[in-house]
């Protein structure tokens, strides 16, 4: 899978964000084209891809093997967003070792699960960011990477 296309003052403000906040909503297309959702502990690599793990059974999973684009949501509670799209998969090899690592330094608590075989390693290659703080009158909103063609 190739690399982001965020760099400079765009790839700080994800992996920023991303640390700062440490989860999220992930969004994938379920067998019908649907969307579904799931609320879960975001980190990311000093690349910028946005890893998590899940269950080999899951919807999540399922779903992004089929059909690898998802949208993401980080933060929110606190008048900061991150809104990303992007490609999923599950990496294997140093990928796979690269991701997981930048998983379980995000959460120590978690890194047990990490060597089950039911668990997956997901990473999330971003093609379209947007970073936006409401808590200003107006608020600032900046496309971090990505066409003006992405989400609203």
């Amino acid at each position: 899978m190739t690399t982001s296309g965020l760099s400079g003052g765009a790839l700080e403000r994800v992996v920023g964000h991303v640390r700062g906040v440490g989860d999220g909503v992930v969004s994938t297309l379920g067998p019908d084209g649907g969307p579904q959702a799931a609320y879960l502990t975001l980190a990311v690599t000093v690349r910028g891809e946005l890893v998590f793990d899940a269950r080999e059974g899951s919807r999540k999973v399922a779903n992004l093997r089929r059909d690898p684009r998802v949208a993401v949501v980080v933060g929110g509670a606190d008048g900061t967003t991150l809104q990303v799209e992007g490609v999923a998969d599950v990496p294997v090899g140093v990928d796979r070792a690269r991701c997981a690592e930048a998983y379980a330094e995000a959460f120590p608590r978690f890194a047990a699960s990490l060597v089950d075989p039911g668990i997956v390693v997901v990473r999330v290659v971003v093609r379209w960011a947007r970073w936006g703080d409401y808590r200003t009158s107006p608020p600032v909103v900046e496309r971090l990477v990505g066409d003006a063609g992405g989400a609203g």
